[in-house]
Formats: C-alpha cells, sequence, structure tokens
C-alpha cells in the first residue's frame, strides 16, 4: 500500500493486482469511506486484475485498508482532506473543490494514471467537476449520464440516456446520446447491434416536439452499421424487450428514474405487508421464497448501481450515495468492464464519426438537408 499526497505526483502502483485502474472518491457517499472499501474489497476478490488509487483521509483509509487482506499491495492512497457533501452546490465545487477527494480521483483519470473514476458522492458537483477537468469530447455539445433499468430482454437490462446530465438537449444533442448510448451497449453490455429507440409520447412519426421529430431524422440516418433504430419508444416500452437503449432528454430521464425507482419500493412494500397479513399469507410466503429470492435479486437496484458519464475525455461512474458495499461493487465492477473493453476510446471515434456524418447529411446547420 503507497501513501501519497494528492497534489504531488505519486509512484505507481505496484503490479501485483493486474492491468486496470480504478480511480476511487472514498468520502462521497453517505455510509462513509468503510462501506466504499468494503465494495472495493468484494471487486477486488472476484477481479483480480484490478488496482485502486483512493482518494480521501490518509489516516482513515490506512487502517480501513489495512483490514482487507484482498487489498494488500493493491491500493496507492492519496491523501485529500476536502470532501464534496451532497448539499455543496455544483457552482461552489468548481471554484473551491481542489483539494477534495472527488477533484482528486477525477485529476488520476485526467493524468492517465487510472482508467475510471468511481464516486458515490453529490451528482452536480461530480458532473461539474468531470466537465471542467477532463473537458468534453469533440463534437459534443452536452454529455449524458446513462443508467441501466431492469427489463424483459436477453441481457436484463435496457440503457437509458439522458437521465439528469443536462435538462435540454436539441436534436443533435439526441443524436449525440444515440451514439453514445449503442457504444455502451456494445462494449459494457456485448450487444453487437444494440437497438436503439427515441422516448416520445407516442410511437407516430407525427407526434412529438419539433425537435424530437428532428432528432428521429437524424438517428435514423446514422443508424447503419453502428446500431438499429425502431423508432420512437413510449414509456411503457423502458422495460421490455423492444428495444436495447432508450434515449431522451435528461428532464424526462431523470422524472423516469426517480418514478421507476419509487414504484419498485412501493410494490416491494405493498409485497412485504400483503404476505405479513395473516398467518396463511406468511405461510404461503415460505412456500413462494424461492421465487421471491429471485424476483429479488432481478430487480435488487444494487447490482445495476452505477450511472456512467458520457461524452468527456475520460471515464466516469457515478454510485448511488446511499449504496452499501454491493452496490459500491457493482459500480466498481461495471468501471472494470468498460476499462478492459477500451470502451474510452471507441466512444471517442464513434462519436467523432457520427459528429462528422451528421454534419456532412445537414450541410453543417444541424438541420437535414
Amino acid at each position: 500500500m503507497t501513501v501519497s499526497s494528492a497534489s504531488t505526483p505519486a509512484p505507481r502502483v505496484p503490479d501485483q493486482g493486474g492491468s486496470v485502474v480504478i480511480s476511487v472518491d472514498a468520502m462521497g457517499g453517505d455510509r462513509g469511506p468503510s462501506v466504499v472499501v468494503a465494495g472495493m474489497a468484494e471487486s477486488a476478490e472476484k477481479n483480480p486484475e484490478i488496482r485502486f488509487i483512493v482518494h480521501g483521509d490518509e489516516a482513515q483509509l490506512t487502517g480501513l485498508i489495512a483490514r482487507r487482506k484482498v487489498l494488500a499491495g493493491r491500493c496507492d492512497i492519496r491523501h485529500a482532506g476536502g470532501v464534496v457533501t451532497m448539499h455543496d452546490k455544483p457552482s461552489q465545487i468548481i471554484r473551491k473543490g481542489e483539494g477534495t477527494s472527488m477533484w482528486s480521483a477525477i485529476e488520476s483519470v485526467r493524468q492517465a494514471e487510472a482508467q475510471v473514476a468511481v464516486s458515490c458522492g453529490n451528482t452536480g458537483a461530480l458532473m461539474a467537476l468531470s466537465m471542467l477537468r477532463l473537458r468534453k469530447l469533440p463534437g459534443v455539445n452536452r454529455p449524458a449520464i446513462a443508467c441501466l433499468w431492469p427489463s424483459r430482454g436477453p441481457q436484463g437490462f435496457n440503457i437509458m440516456l439522458d437521465v439528469g446530465a443536462d435538462i435540454r438537449a436539441d436534436a443533435h444533442d439526441l443524436l449525440q446520446y444515440a451514439l453514445m448510448g449503442a457504444s455502451y451497449a456494445r462494449n459494457g453490455m456485448g450487444i453487437e447491434l444494440p437497438r436503439v429507440g427515441l422516448l416520445n409520447v407516442g410511437t407516430e412519426e407525427h407526434k412529438g416536439r419539433a425537435e424530437l421529430r428532428q432528432a428521429h431524422e437524424m438517428i435514423e440516418q446514422a443508424a447503419p452499421g453502428s446500431y438499429t433504430y425502431v423508432g420512437f419508444v413510449e414509456g411503457g416500452d423502458l422495460p421490455s424487450d423492444r428495444v436495447d437503449v432508450i434515449v431522451t432528454d435528461g428532464f424526462t430521464g431523470n422524472v423516469a428514474l426517480k418514478t421507476g425507482e419509487g414504484t419498485a419500493r412501493l410494490v416491494g412494500d405493498f409485497l412485504k405487508e400483503a404476505f405479513s397479513n395473516s398467518i396463511m399469507s406468511k405461510f404461503a410466503a415460505l412456500v413462494a421464497m424461492t421465487s421471491l429470492k429471485r424476483l429479488q435479486k432481478r430487480i435488487d437496484p444494487r447490482r445495476v448501481n452505477g450511472g456512467i458519464f458520457l461524452g468527456l475525455n475520460g471515464t466516469v461512474v457515478k454510485s448511488h450515495g446511499s449504496a452499501d458495499a454491493t452496490g459500491v461493487s457493482a459500480a466498481i465492477k461495471l468501471a472494470f468492464t468498460l476499462a478492459k473493453s477500451g470502451f474510452q476510446d471507441r466512444l471517442a471515434a464513434r462519436v467523432a464519426q457520427g459528429t462528422a456524418a451528421a454534419s456532412a447529411t445537414t450541410g453543417g446547420t444541424g438541420e437535414p438537408s
């Protein structure tokens, strides 16, 4: 285990742990660094190739990591005394964020010491710092946050973006989301030719706002060889097997995400109440225990913990702030999978290719020619 200051270059982590280096903001979550380190240990147990650069309070992290034998020789601690809280405003963090564990974690990706950064911290601040330090990919106007949505599809999840990076999105932005979402589906989920749909109030081509109808044409034109465009999809298609990637603006996506999470909790509460209502219902729950556990595992939000920031010069994975060790481990696993696939380079190449194609078909004006 190596300890160094966040403000000065540090020695590389020994090669004992393997080839994929993940930068972890250990201080940003609601549950503190002990849960983050526990999640790191779970991931390290399953993936011997992972190494970590861990950012946060040196004294706390040294003791926590020392108690996890599986992390021995696989962590480089970077001391960062500041912490970005859930109440901090992004504008404040941009001005005063240097010296925090979040800033330091992103900096390791910017300096090419790590392939991916993972944080449980404040989403707005994380996106603001990521854009400030990593910058946007050429051709990307608005980065997006992509999340996984439980579905009936063969992979068990659909990708939806944007779910909150920016509440606005014009036709060109939605095209970029389609390109980035398809790249994520190929490299993160192994879907060779992803099916992409554009979220709308109906599937008919005449429905929706003007920018949606324009995006519909642009996404369809860019599809050949990269993805299959299924056209407009509705809210009921989010968990369906009709589509692999759902494209929408950040306002709509965030509302849909929060609604889905709230509904899942409500259904879970209703099931608990129903099965504890009487002696017979408790007996029925006992009989159905195996099926209930299978259902619980399938819809467990911890298994899909991790929103990806797309459109930046570096990969950042945002874990839920309240994630437990299993959730943190899932976010790290996702980061590991993307790093192993060479996702960032592939994404940059696909965005550049798609931007050039879109410019050619619109005459550089953003309007179909």
